[in-house]
């Protein structure tokens, strides 16, 4: 099997899922900005071969790479880089080179948020009132039914990026003043906790692995408001949740993907959909997949390319995981050797966060898991318990 992987150095503990194709016997052939030779050596050692581009979002460039990986390997079987910037781009190199997977017919409906928001219609998952604007007159169309605030974002946008709460009518203004190019989808806001719904299906899109998370708050307040950010698995799925989550992958059609469907909890057994993510959740998330079930999600995956199926017993959720950010900026009652010291047992790992996802995961994170909901909260608390709180 010949798999071709886009940026295989990014995020740096992608290369796992390279590596346990290789382990498996799949040729992987990496595709990336970077000189080989300035590769890390456990990306180099999961890449059986590596094309060096001078810029990624030259298409050409990556038509070249893949024409050579033919030439070289034959027929290259899957494509991917299991990251939401190169969706538009996998998809036409799919379309050039007949590799299975998500087509350009079919990338606007997980690309543009007014597409999925018609899709979650359709399927009976509850959304939030909103349309693409086009201009300032539009927007005020859309408030008279909505009412303030209201949550603007790009209709195409990735995570929460240029993403904005308005509350009235001269941030309105404000934001209609200095508004990129770009289709913007309003939506009224709603209140409630973010819970998203994760798992990989098979390529027959039935669902093989599935959890679910809880977060402290949006991206978008997490990155506009410099908040602190937690999220944590669930060893119970609420039903309704879980009901609205399948059926979700069943309207979008996901086959041998991983999702990420995010939802508000506006109620006991109440969701509204927020979108979807035809990807891995982000930040250090499928590491937290394993931890909170003992296994390697990174195998699975590669497992369901190269054989079709998974190769272990079912998956059981054994841990809530948790993942708690500390910010450089604050200063914190407690030290890491304090934290250390009290909950070393439970703390399953602590990363260093790379400076472009600072904004939404902070600069260090701590990674815990326990089969009490209740120790997951105070951890937690100490460990962003900041002065000045």
């Amino acid at each position: 099997m010949n798999v071709v992987f886009l940026s295989p150095h990014f995020p740096h503990h992608y290369h796992r899922f390279c590596r346990q194709l290789k382990n498996l016997g799949a040729n992987v052939l990496g595709v990336a900005d970077v000189a080989h030779d300035r590769l890390e050596a456990d990306v180099r050692d999961s890449l059986t071969a590596y094309w060096c581009v001078e810029d990624m979002n030259h298409y050409d460039s990556l038509v070249r790479a893949l024409g050579w990986f033919t030439h070289q390997f034959g027929k290259i079987d899957r494509l991917d880089s299991l990251n939401e910037y190169w969706l538009g781009v996998e998809a036409s190199l799919r379309d050039d080179f007949n590799i299975f997977g998500v087509r350009g017919d079919g990338i606007d409906v997980i690309r543009r948020k007014s597409h999925m928001k018609a899709r979650f219609q359709a399927a009976g998952v509850p959304v939030a009132p909103g349309r693409v604007v086009h201009g300032e007159k539009e927007a005020r169309a859309l408030i008279a039914e909505t009412g303030y605030p209201v949550v603007v974002k790009p209709d195409a946008g990735v995570g929460a990026l240029d993403t904005f709460r308005l509350d009235g009518d001269d941030d309105l203004a404000r934001f209609f003043l200095g508004k990129p190019p770009l289709d913007y989808i309003m939506e009224g806001f709603v209140a409630g906790r973010i819970y998203s719904f994760d798992g990989l299906t098979d390529r027959t899109g039935r669902i093989i692995f599935h959890t679910a998370h809880t977060y402290s708050q949006g991206i978008m307040e997490t990155v506009n408001e410099q908040r602190h950010v937690s999220y944590c698995s669930l060893l119970e799925i609420p039903l309704e949740l879980e009901n609205l989550g399948r059926a979700c992958v069943a309207a979008f059609d996901v086959k041998e993907r991983f999702f990420h469907i995010e939802f508000f909890r506006t109620g006991p057994q109440s969701y509204v959909a927020l979108e979807v993510n035809i990807r891995p959740p982000g930040g250090f998330t499928t590491d937290m997949f394993n931890y909170a079930a003992n296994i390697d999600i990174y195998r699975i995956w590669a497992e369901l390319l190269v054989t079709g199926r998974m190769q272990q017993a079912p998956v059981k959720r054994k841990y809530h995981c948790c993942y708690a950010s500390r910010k450089n900026r604050y200063a914190y009652r407690n030290s890491h050797e304090q934290i250390m010291e009290r909950f070393g047992g439970d703390i399953v790992q602590v990363a260093s966060v790379p400076g472009v996802f600072s904004s939404a995961l902070g600069d260090t994170g701590y990674i815990f898991r326990s089969a009490d909901l209740s120790q997951i909260e105070a951890i937690t608390a100490y460990i962003q318990d900041a002065e000045g709180d």
